[in-house]
């Protein structure tokens, strides 16, 4: 009798228990349909915040890198050696906007450095060595005459910032040799809130240098593309700058930086940045080091790509 009693109360306190997670599940789901409510609710909100006059300011990047080290790792041609190398990306947003006009202004660095030292080697230093070194700024300023379309005019700078060694002893400086400044005016096309495009066919591109480069400024067109989109927790940037010289096509050149990130903790995430660049005159110039009576028309003007992956944060 002890033993059936004992059952019975065991049988009614799991199905008690089985009754109560049911409960908990069904006020789980009602919880997160409710939160999916009022997200949809505060994405509106952001919309009109968006759309309405004033000052807006964001920031984000990525930050990656790596550490590995052997001893007596005898498969190794280097059996005592160490690696590692870091980047980090980052930029910065400050934008104005009125009913009849606007005023876009962006900062990018984008940078890493790398090491591979052989402990066996004592000519091998170990020291770091500058890989990606991108610095751009730009500000675009127009003036509505449509909902789609503005007259306006664009300032943009692009160049190295840090030195780089050809030897431990014999530092380059690379900040503004080269440099390229574009400046010019044209129409900006912005048919829906996150994506512009500027086409500017009356526009110079000077570059700058220091003796024994060979650069050579040019008017054309410039031409960019901006795109932005959020989908949940993932975020896309994407941004395309091109200059089409009327001088000569080997004056041309673009750079296509991507950015896909995805937001695992409130401000904090994953992300993958992604580079293209093509530059003719950039090309000719480092092979000129290996070849002195190369020509600009037979450098092999080969796409530049860089990517680096890490922590994702941003500040808004």
């Amino acid at each position: 009798m002890k033993k059936l009693f004992f059952i019975l109360v065991l049988l009614g306190l799991t199905i008690a228990s089985a009754q109560k997670k049911e409960e908990l599940l069904v006020i789980k789901k009602e919880k997160i349909e409710l939160i999916s409510k009022l997200q949809i609710e505060v994405d509106s909100i952001q919309k009109e915040i968006d759309i309405l006059a004033g000052w807006s300011f964001k920031a984000f990047g990525t930050v990656g890198g790596s550490i590995s080290g052997h001893n007596n790792w005898f498969s190794k041609k280097t059996p005592n050696s160490s690696i590692g190398d870091f980047g980090i990306n980052i930029n910065a947003f400050a934008n104005y906007k009125e009913h009849k006009s606007f005023w876009k202004n962006k900062a990018n660095i984008n940078i890493s450095w790398y090491k591979y030292n052989d402990r066996e080697n004592s000519d091998d230093n170990g020291d770091f060595t500058m890989g990606t070194d991108i610095f751009t700024i730009s500000s675009l300023y127009g003036r509505k005459f449509g909902k789609k379309y503005a007259i306006s005019a664009l300032a943009e700078y692009r160049s190295s910032v840090f030195l780089d060694y050809d030897t431990a002893s014999d530092p380059i400086n690379n900040f503004n040799n080269p440099g390229y400044l574009d400046i010019g005016v044209g129409v900006t096309w912005s048919p829906i809130m996150h994506f512009n495009m500027v086409i500017h066919p009356l526009n110079y591109n000077y570059i700058f240098h220091k003796s024994g480069k060979k650069y050579e400024s040019s008017p054309g067109s410039k031409i960019i593309v901006d795109y932005t989109k959020k989908i949940g927790n993932l975020n896309l940037v994407s941004n395309l700058s091109i200059f089409l010289s009327y001088k000569s096509f080997d004056y041309s050149n673009y750079l296509w930086t991507n950015t896909v990130s995805y937001s695992i903790w409130k401000k904090l995430g994953l992300a993958l940045d992604l580079g293209l660049r093509k530059n003719k005159q950039e090309a000719y110039n480092y092979q000129l080091d290996t070849n002195l009576d190369m020509e600009l028309a037979d450098a092999d003007n080969k796409l530049q790509f860089y990517w680096l992956f890490g922590l994702h944060f941003k500040l808004d």
